[in-house]
């Protein structure tokens, strides 16, 4: 009688090598004592679709997938959720017994589920909320905050063809704004989000005045080095409640992982000591 193969899963990617994704899922595996393995992968646009084809034969129960994959991958999947469709990429490959490959996207899942770790309290129907950014991580959030019941949604990004183009494929929630204006967005938000990497370590700065946030209004930010951005910084000053963006990393990961491994994790205080590396 064959053993049962240890399920492998990943994260493909170009660069791969910054990727938090298996120290994370790594300390799952370790903490539950579970078998498997989590891997990075390097993969070169040219032969995505090769290793694709060939990691289930491999043993690989399925994978993560990041930059500059994100788009590729949904042309070589045989089945894709309506979120991923939707937001016109994938992070999550599942590869399903009969075969066939399933890409998913739990960025938005992961973006709702940290705020509500985050701030308990918070009401998707209190007020309008801001959105800074239309990039990748903007249209996941776009669609994962109207999927919960946000009923306004004031949109800006620096080019703003970019936010345009959103407002058109999500609809009349959302109002694109100037990026001049930018400042004048977040008076009386409940929710501002900054899904730019502005504010980045080594990058440009976050520069749009936050004289009008309201105390009480919920604040995150999708940038997580430093963990406590120039915009959190100054938002805990005006007396709002601040997310960091580390959890979003940490609870779009839930899915696969659960998927991949067959048992679902929990995030914790020290899943994030583990990833920050002080674990």
């Amino acid at each position: 009688m064959s053993e049962k193969r240890i399920p492998l899963a990943g994260v493909i990617g170009d660069p791969v090598e910054h990727s938090l994704s298996p120290r994370l899922h790594g300390h799952w595996l370790k903490t539950m004592d579970l078998p498997g393995h989590y891997i990075p992968l390097r993969v070169a646009p040219e032969d995505l679709e090769d290793v694709i084809r060939t990691m289930p034969r491999m043993g690989f129960a399925g994978c993560n997938v990041t930059i500059p994959h994100k788009e590729a991958v949904l042309k070589l999947a045989d089945v894709v959720t309506d979120r991923a469709a939707l937001i016109g990429a994938a992070n999550t490959l599942i590869f399903l017994n009969d075969g066939k490959i399933l890409a998913d996207n739990t960025d938005g899942y992961g973006f709702i589920q940290n705020l509500r770790q985050g701030a308990p309290g918070w009401n998707p129907k209190a007020g309008h909320a801001v959105v800074f950014g239309a990039g990748g991580a903007s249209r996941a959030i776009l669609a994962s905050l109207i999927e919960v019941g946000v009923e306004e949604i004031r949109l800006t990004n620096r080019t703003r063809a970019r936010a345009d183009e959103l407002r058109h494929e999500f609809g009349t929630k959302i109002t694109v704004f100037d990026w001049v204006q930018a400042a004048n967005l977040v008076d009386g938000a409940a929710t501002v989000i900054n899904t730019t990497s502005l504010g980045m370590t080594g990058g440009k700065e976050f520069r749009v005045p936050l004289d009008g946030l309201t105390p009480g209004a919920v604040v995150t930010d999708i940038v997580y080095t430093p963990l406590i951005t120039p915009l959190l910084q100054k938002a805990a000053e005006a007396g709002c409640v601040t997310v960091d963006g580390l959890g979003m990393l940490l609870h779009q990961a839930v899915p696969g992982f659960e998927r991949w491994f067959g048992t679902r994790p929990e995030v914790t205080d020290d899943l994030r000591k583990a990833v920050l590396g002080d674990g």
